[in-house]
């Protein structure tokens, strides 16, 4: 059940409206704020791209044999690599202050019960983000390589050897991809919650919806990660898991508010004076 808003919020709300030109022009602020930010993110990223790009790939060094090398096959594909990893590494770190840009445009059109109720899933956000790009990062890619490369074979009776010749392009845009469909599927509770939060979606309701979410976590897991199964079922499991822990929270909030909402109607019944 959404909260109405009292009249003192009405009018905070009312006092805050602007001309659409206003609106505009504070949207085009924010967002040459955040590419400036980005700009220059990537620009100190850049100078450390090579300690970046070490990090990223340190799980396939760790699976493959000492000495095996990663190769590139096109002259410029070397250099497009770093810029990739610079503008990789840029958004992780002007994501904060882009989301704090957002939320700085949208905020005076929120009632202070709604901003109150956002904060915490503001803060949630970037938490989630980095919680699951390591859970990729550490537990599901050493897998997943230890996976491809038992496909390498050695050879013999006449047969050539099957042997993993890693190119550095390819290689970095599987992981990236991985950690970004990662991060940004593992704010799916704070979604869910957010919007139970503020009473638009039910426990029950998402309950109900169980089988059809599952459908669609599938679906999105078959866009968002790389063409193979292991990619699509590392996503699938952890975000079903999350969908199942979205109904626990909402259900949590919504006991939270019928003891708020008790309390208040026993308050009023003792306010209430006799005739």
């Amino acid at each position: 059940m959404a909260v109405t808003p009292s009249a003192d919020e009405e009018a905070e709300l009312e006092s805050s409206k602007a001309p659409l030109l206003e609106h505009l022009v504070e949207l085009r602020n924010r967002l040459v704020y955040s590419m400036i930010a980005f700009f220059i993110a990537f620009i100190a990223c850049y100078f450390v791209a090579e300690p970046i790009y070490g990090f990223l790939t340190q799980p396939l060094a760790d699976a493959l044999p000492v000495g095996r090398p990663m190769i590139y096959t096109a002259l410029y594909e070397a250099f497009f690599t770093y810029v990739k990893v610079a503008m990789f590494g840029a958004l992780c770190i002007a994501f904060p202050f882009m989301a704090f840009q957002l939320w700085m445009f949208i905020a005076p059109g929120l009632y202070r019960h709604e901003r109150a109720a956002f904060v915490p899933f503001l803060l949630a956000t970037p938490v989630m983000f980095v919680l699951g790009a390591a859970f990729v990062y550490y537990l599901i890619l050493p897998f997943a390589i230890k996976f491809f490369l038992g496909f390498e074979t050695a050879g013999g009776d006449g047969r050539p050897p099957i042997e993993l010749q890693a190119r550095v392009g390819e290689y970095l845009s599987f992981v990236m991809t991985l950690i970004f469909a990662f991060g940004f599927c593992f704010e799916l509770p704070v979604l869910l919650t957010l919007l139970g939060r503020v009473g638009i979606v039910t426990s029950q309701g998402l309950a109900s919806a169980r089988r059809y979410a599952i459908v669609g976590v599938v679906a999105v897991a078959a866009v968002v990660t790389p063409p193979d199964v292991f990619s699509q079922v590392a996503l699938s499991v952890p975000l079903i898991a999350l969908y199942e822990a979205s109904i626990w929270c909402v259900r949590l909030i919504e006991r939270g508010r019928a003891k708020r909402e008790a309390a208040e109607a026993a308050a009023a019944g003792r306010n209430i004076q006799p005739t």
